[in-house]
């Protein structure tokens, strides 16, 4: 069985899709932590409830917070690290030891609407005011880089002539969610 390390900085709703995914047997990974460099974070609400080890990592808590990621994922013994909405760039040594082993959600049809800055809503805002009729999720391998490395997995959903950027992101989300479970069910084939 997998088991995943997860990093989430705000709501976990993402996280949650695998809590369920898991509990009604659509997934057989083990969560084995969750991350999160907000103290009062959903994600760790979350975790907590459904059993999940739970950990507070951040420039207040700890002197070099890359090392303290990397030590709670090995001795968590994780085979994957997931990115889901975590709102800081991973440092050099969990990206090395994690090479090729790291995942990230992203709520846009990559390589569009990508990189530093594109996150949450600010995604769909871009994507309905550059007049675009096709948006989605991906799923990519994390690199060196914001929103870059390779593509595991991309769905697409039409833009909407009444979409908002709010009625657009809950779309967008729960197509997320589903590829995220799809995916990770994948990762332990």
């Amino acid at each position: 069985m997998v088991k995943l390390a997860i990093l989430a900085s705000h709501e976990g709703t993402t996280l949650q899709a695998l809590i369920d995914a898991r509990a009604d047997g659509r997934l057989n990974a083990e969560l084995v932590t969750v991350i999160s460099n907000n103290s009062g974070s959903g994600a760790l609400r979350r975790a907590a409830a459904a059993g999940i080890a739970t950990h507070h990592i951040s420039s207040k808590t700890h002197a070099d917070e890359d090392l303290a990621v990397l030590a709670i994922c090995e001795q968590a013994e994780a085979d994957w690290v997931l990115l889901l909405g975590y709102m800081k760039k991973l440092g050099e040594q969990t990206l090395a030891a994690y090479k090729g082993r790291i995942i990230n959600t992203h709520p846009a049809l990559l390589p569009k609407f990508g990189g530093k800055g594109y996150f949450g809503r600010r995604v769909h805002e871009a994507v309905i005011a550059a007049g675009e009729t096709e948006s989605g999720a991906t799923i990519h391998v994390v690199d060196y880089d914001y929103d870059t490395g390779p593509i595991l997995a991309q769905i697409s959903l039409q833009v909407l002539p009444e979409d908002t950027p709010s009625t657009l992101e809950a779309r967008v989300k729960a197509a997320e969610q589903a590829l995220l479970v799809k995916t990770v069910a994948n990762l332990e084939a």
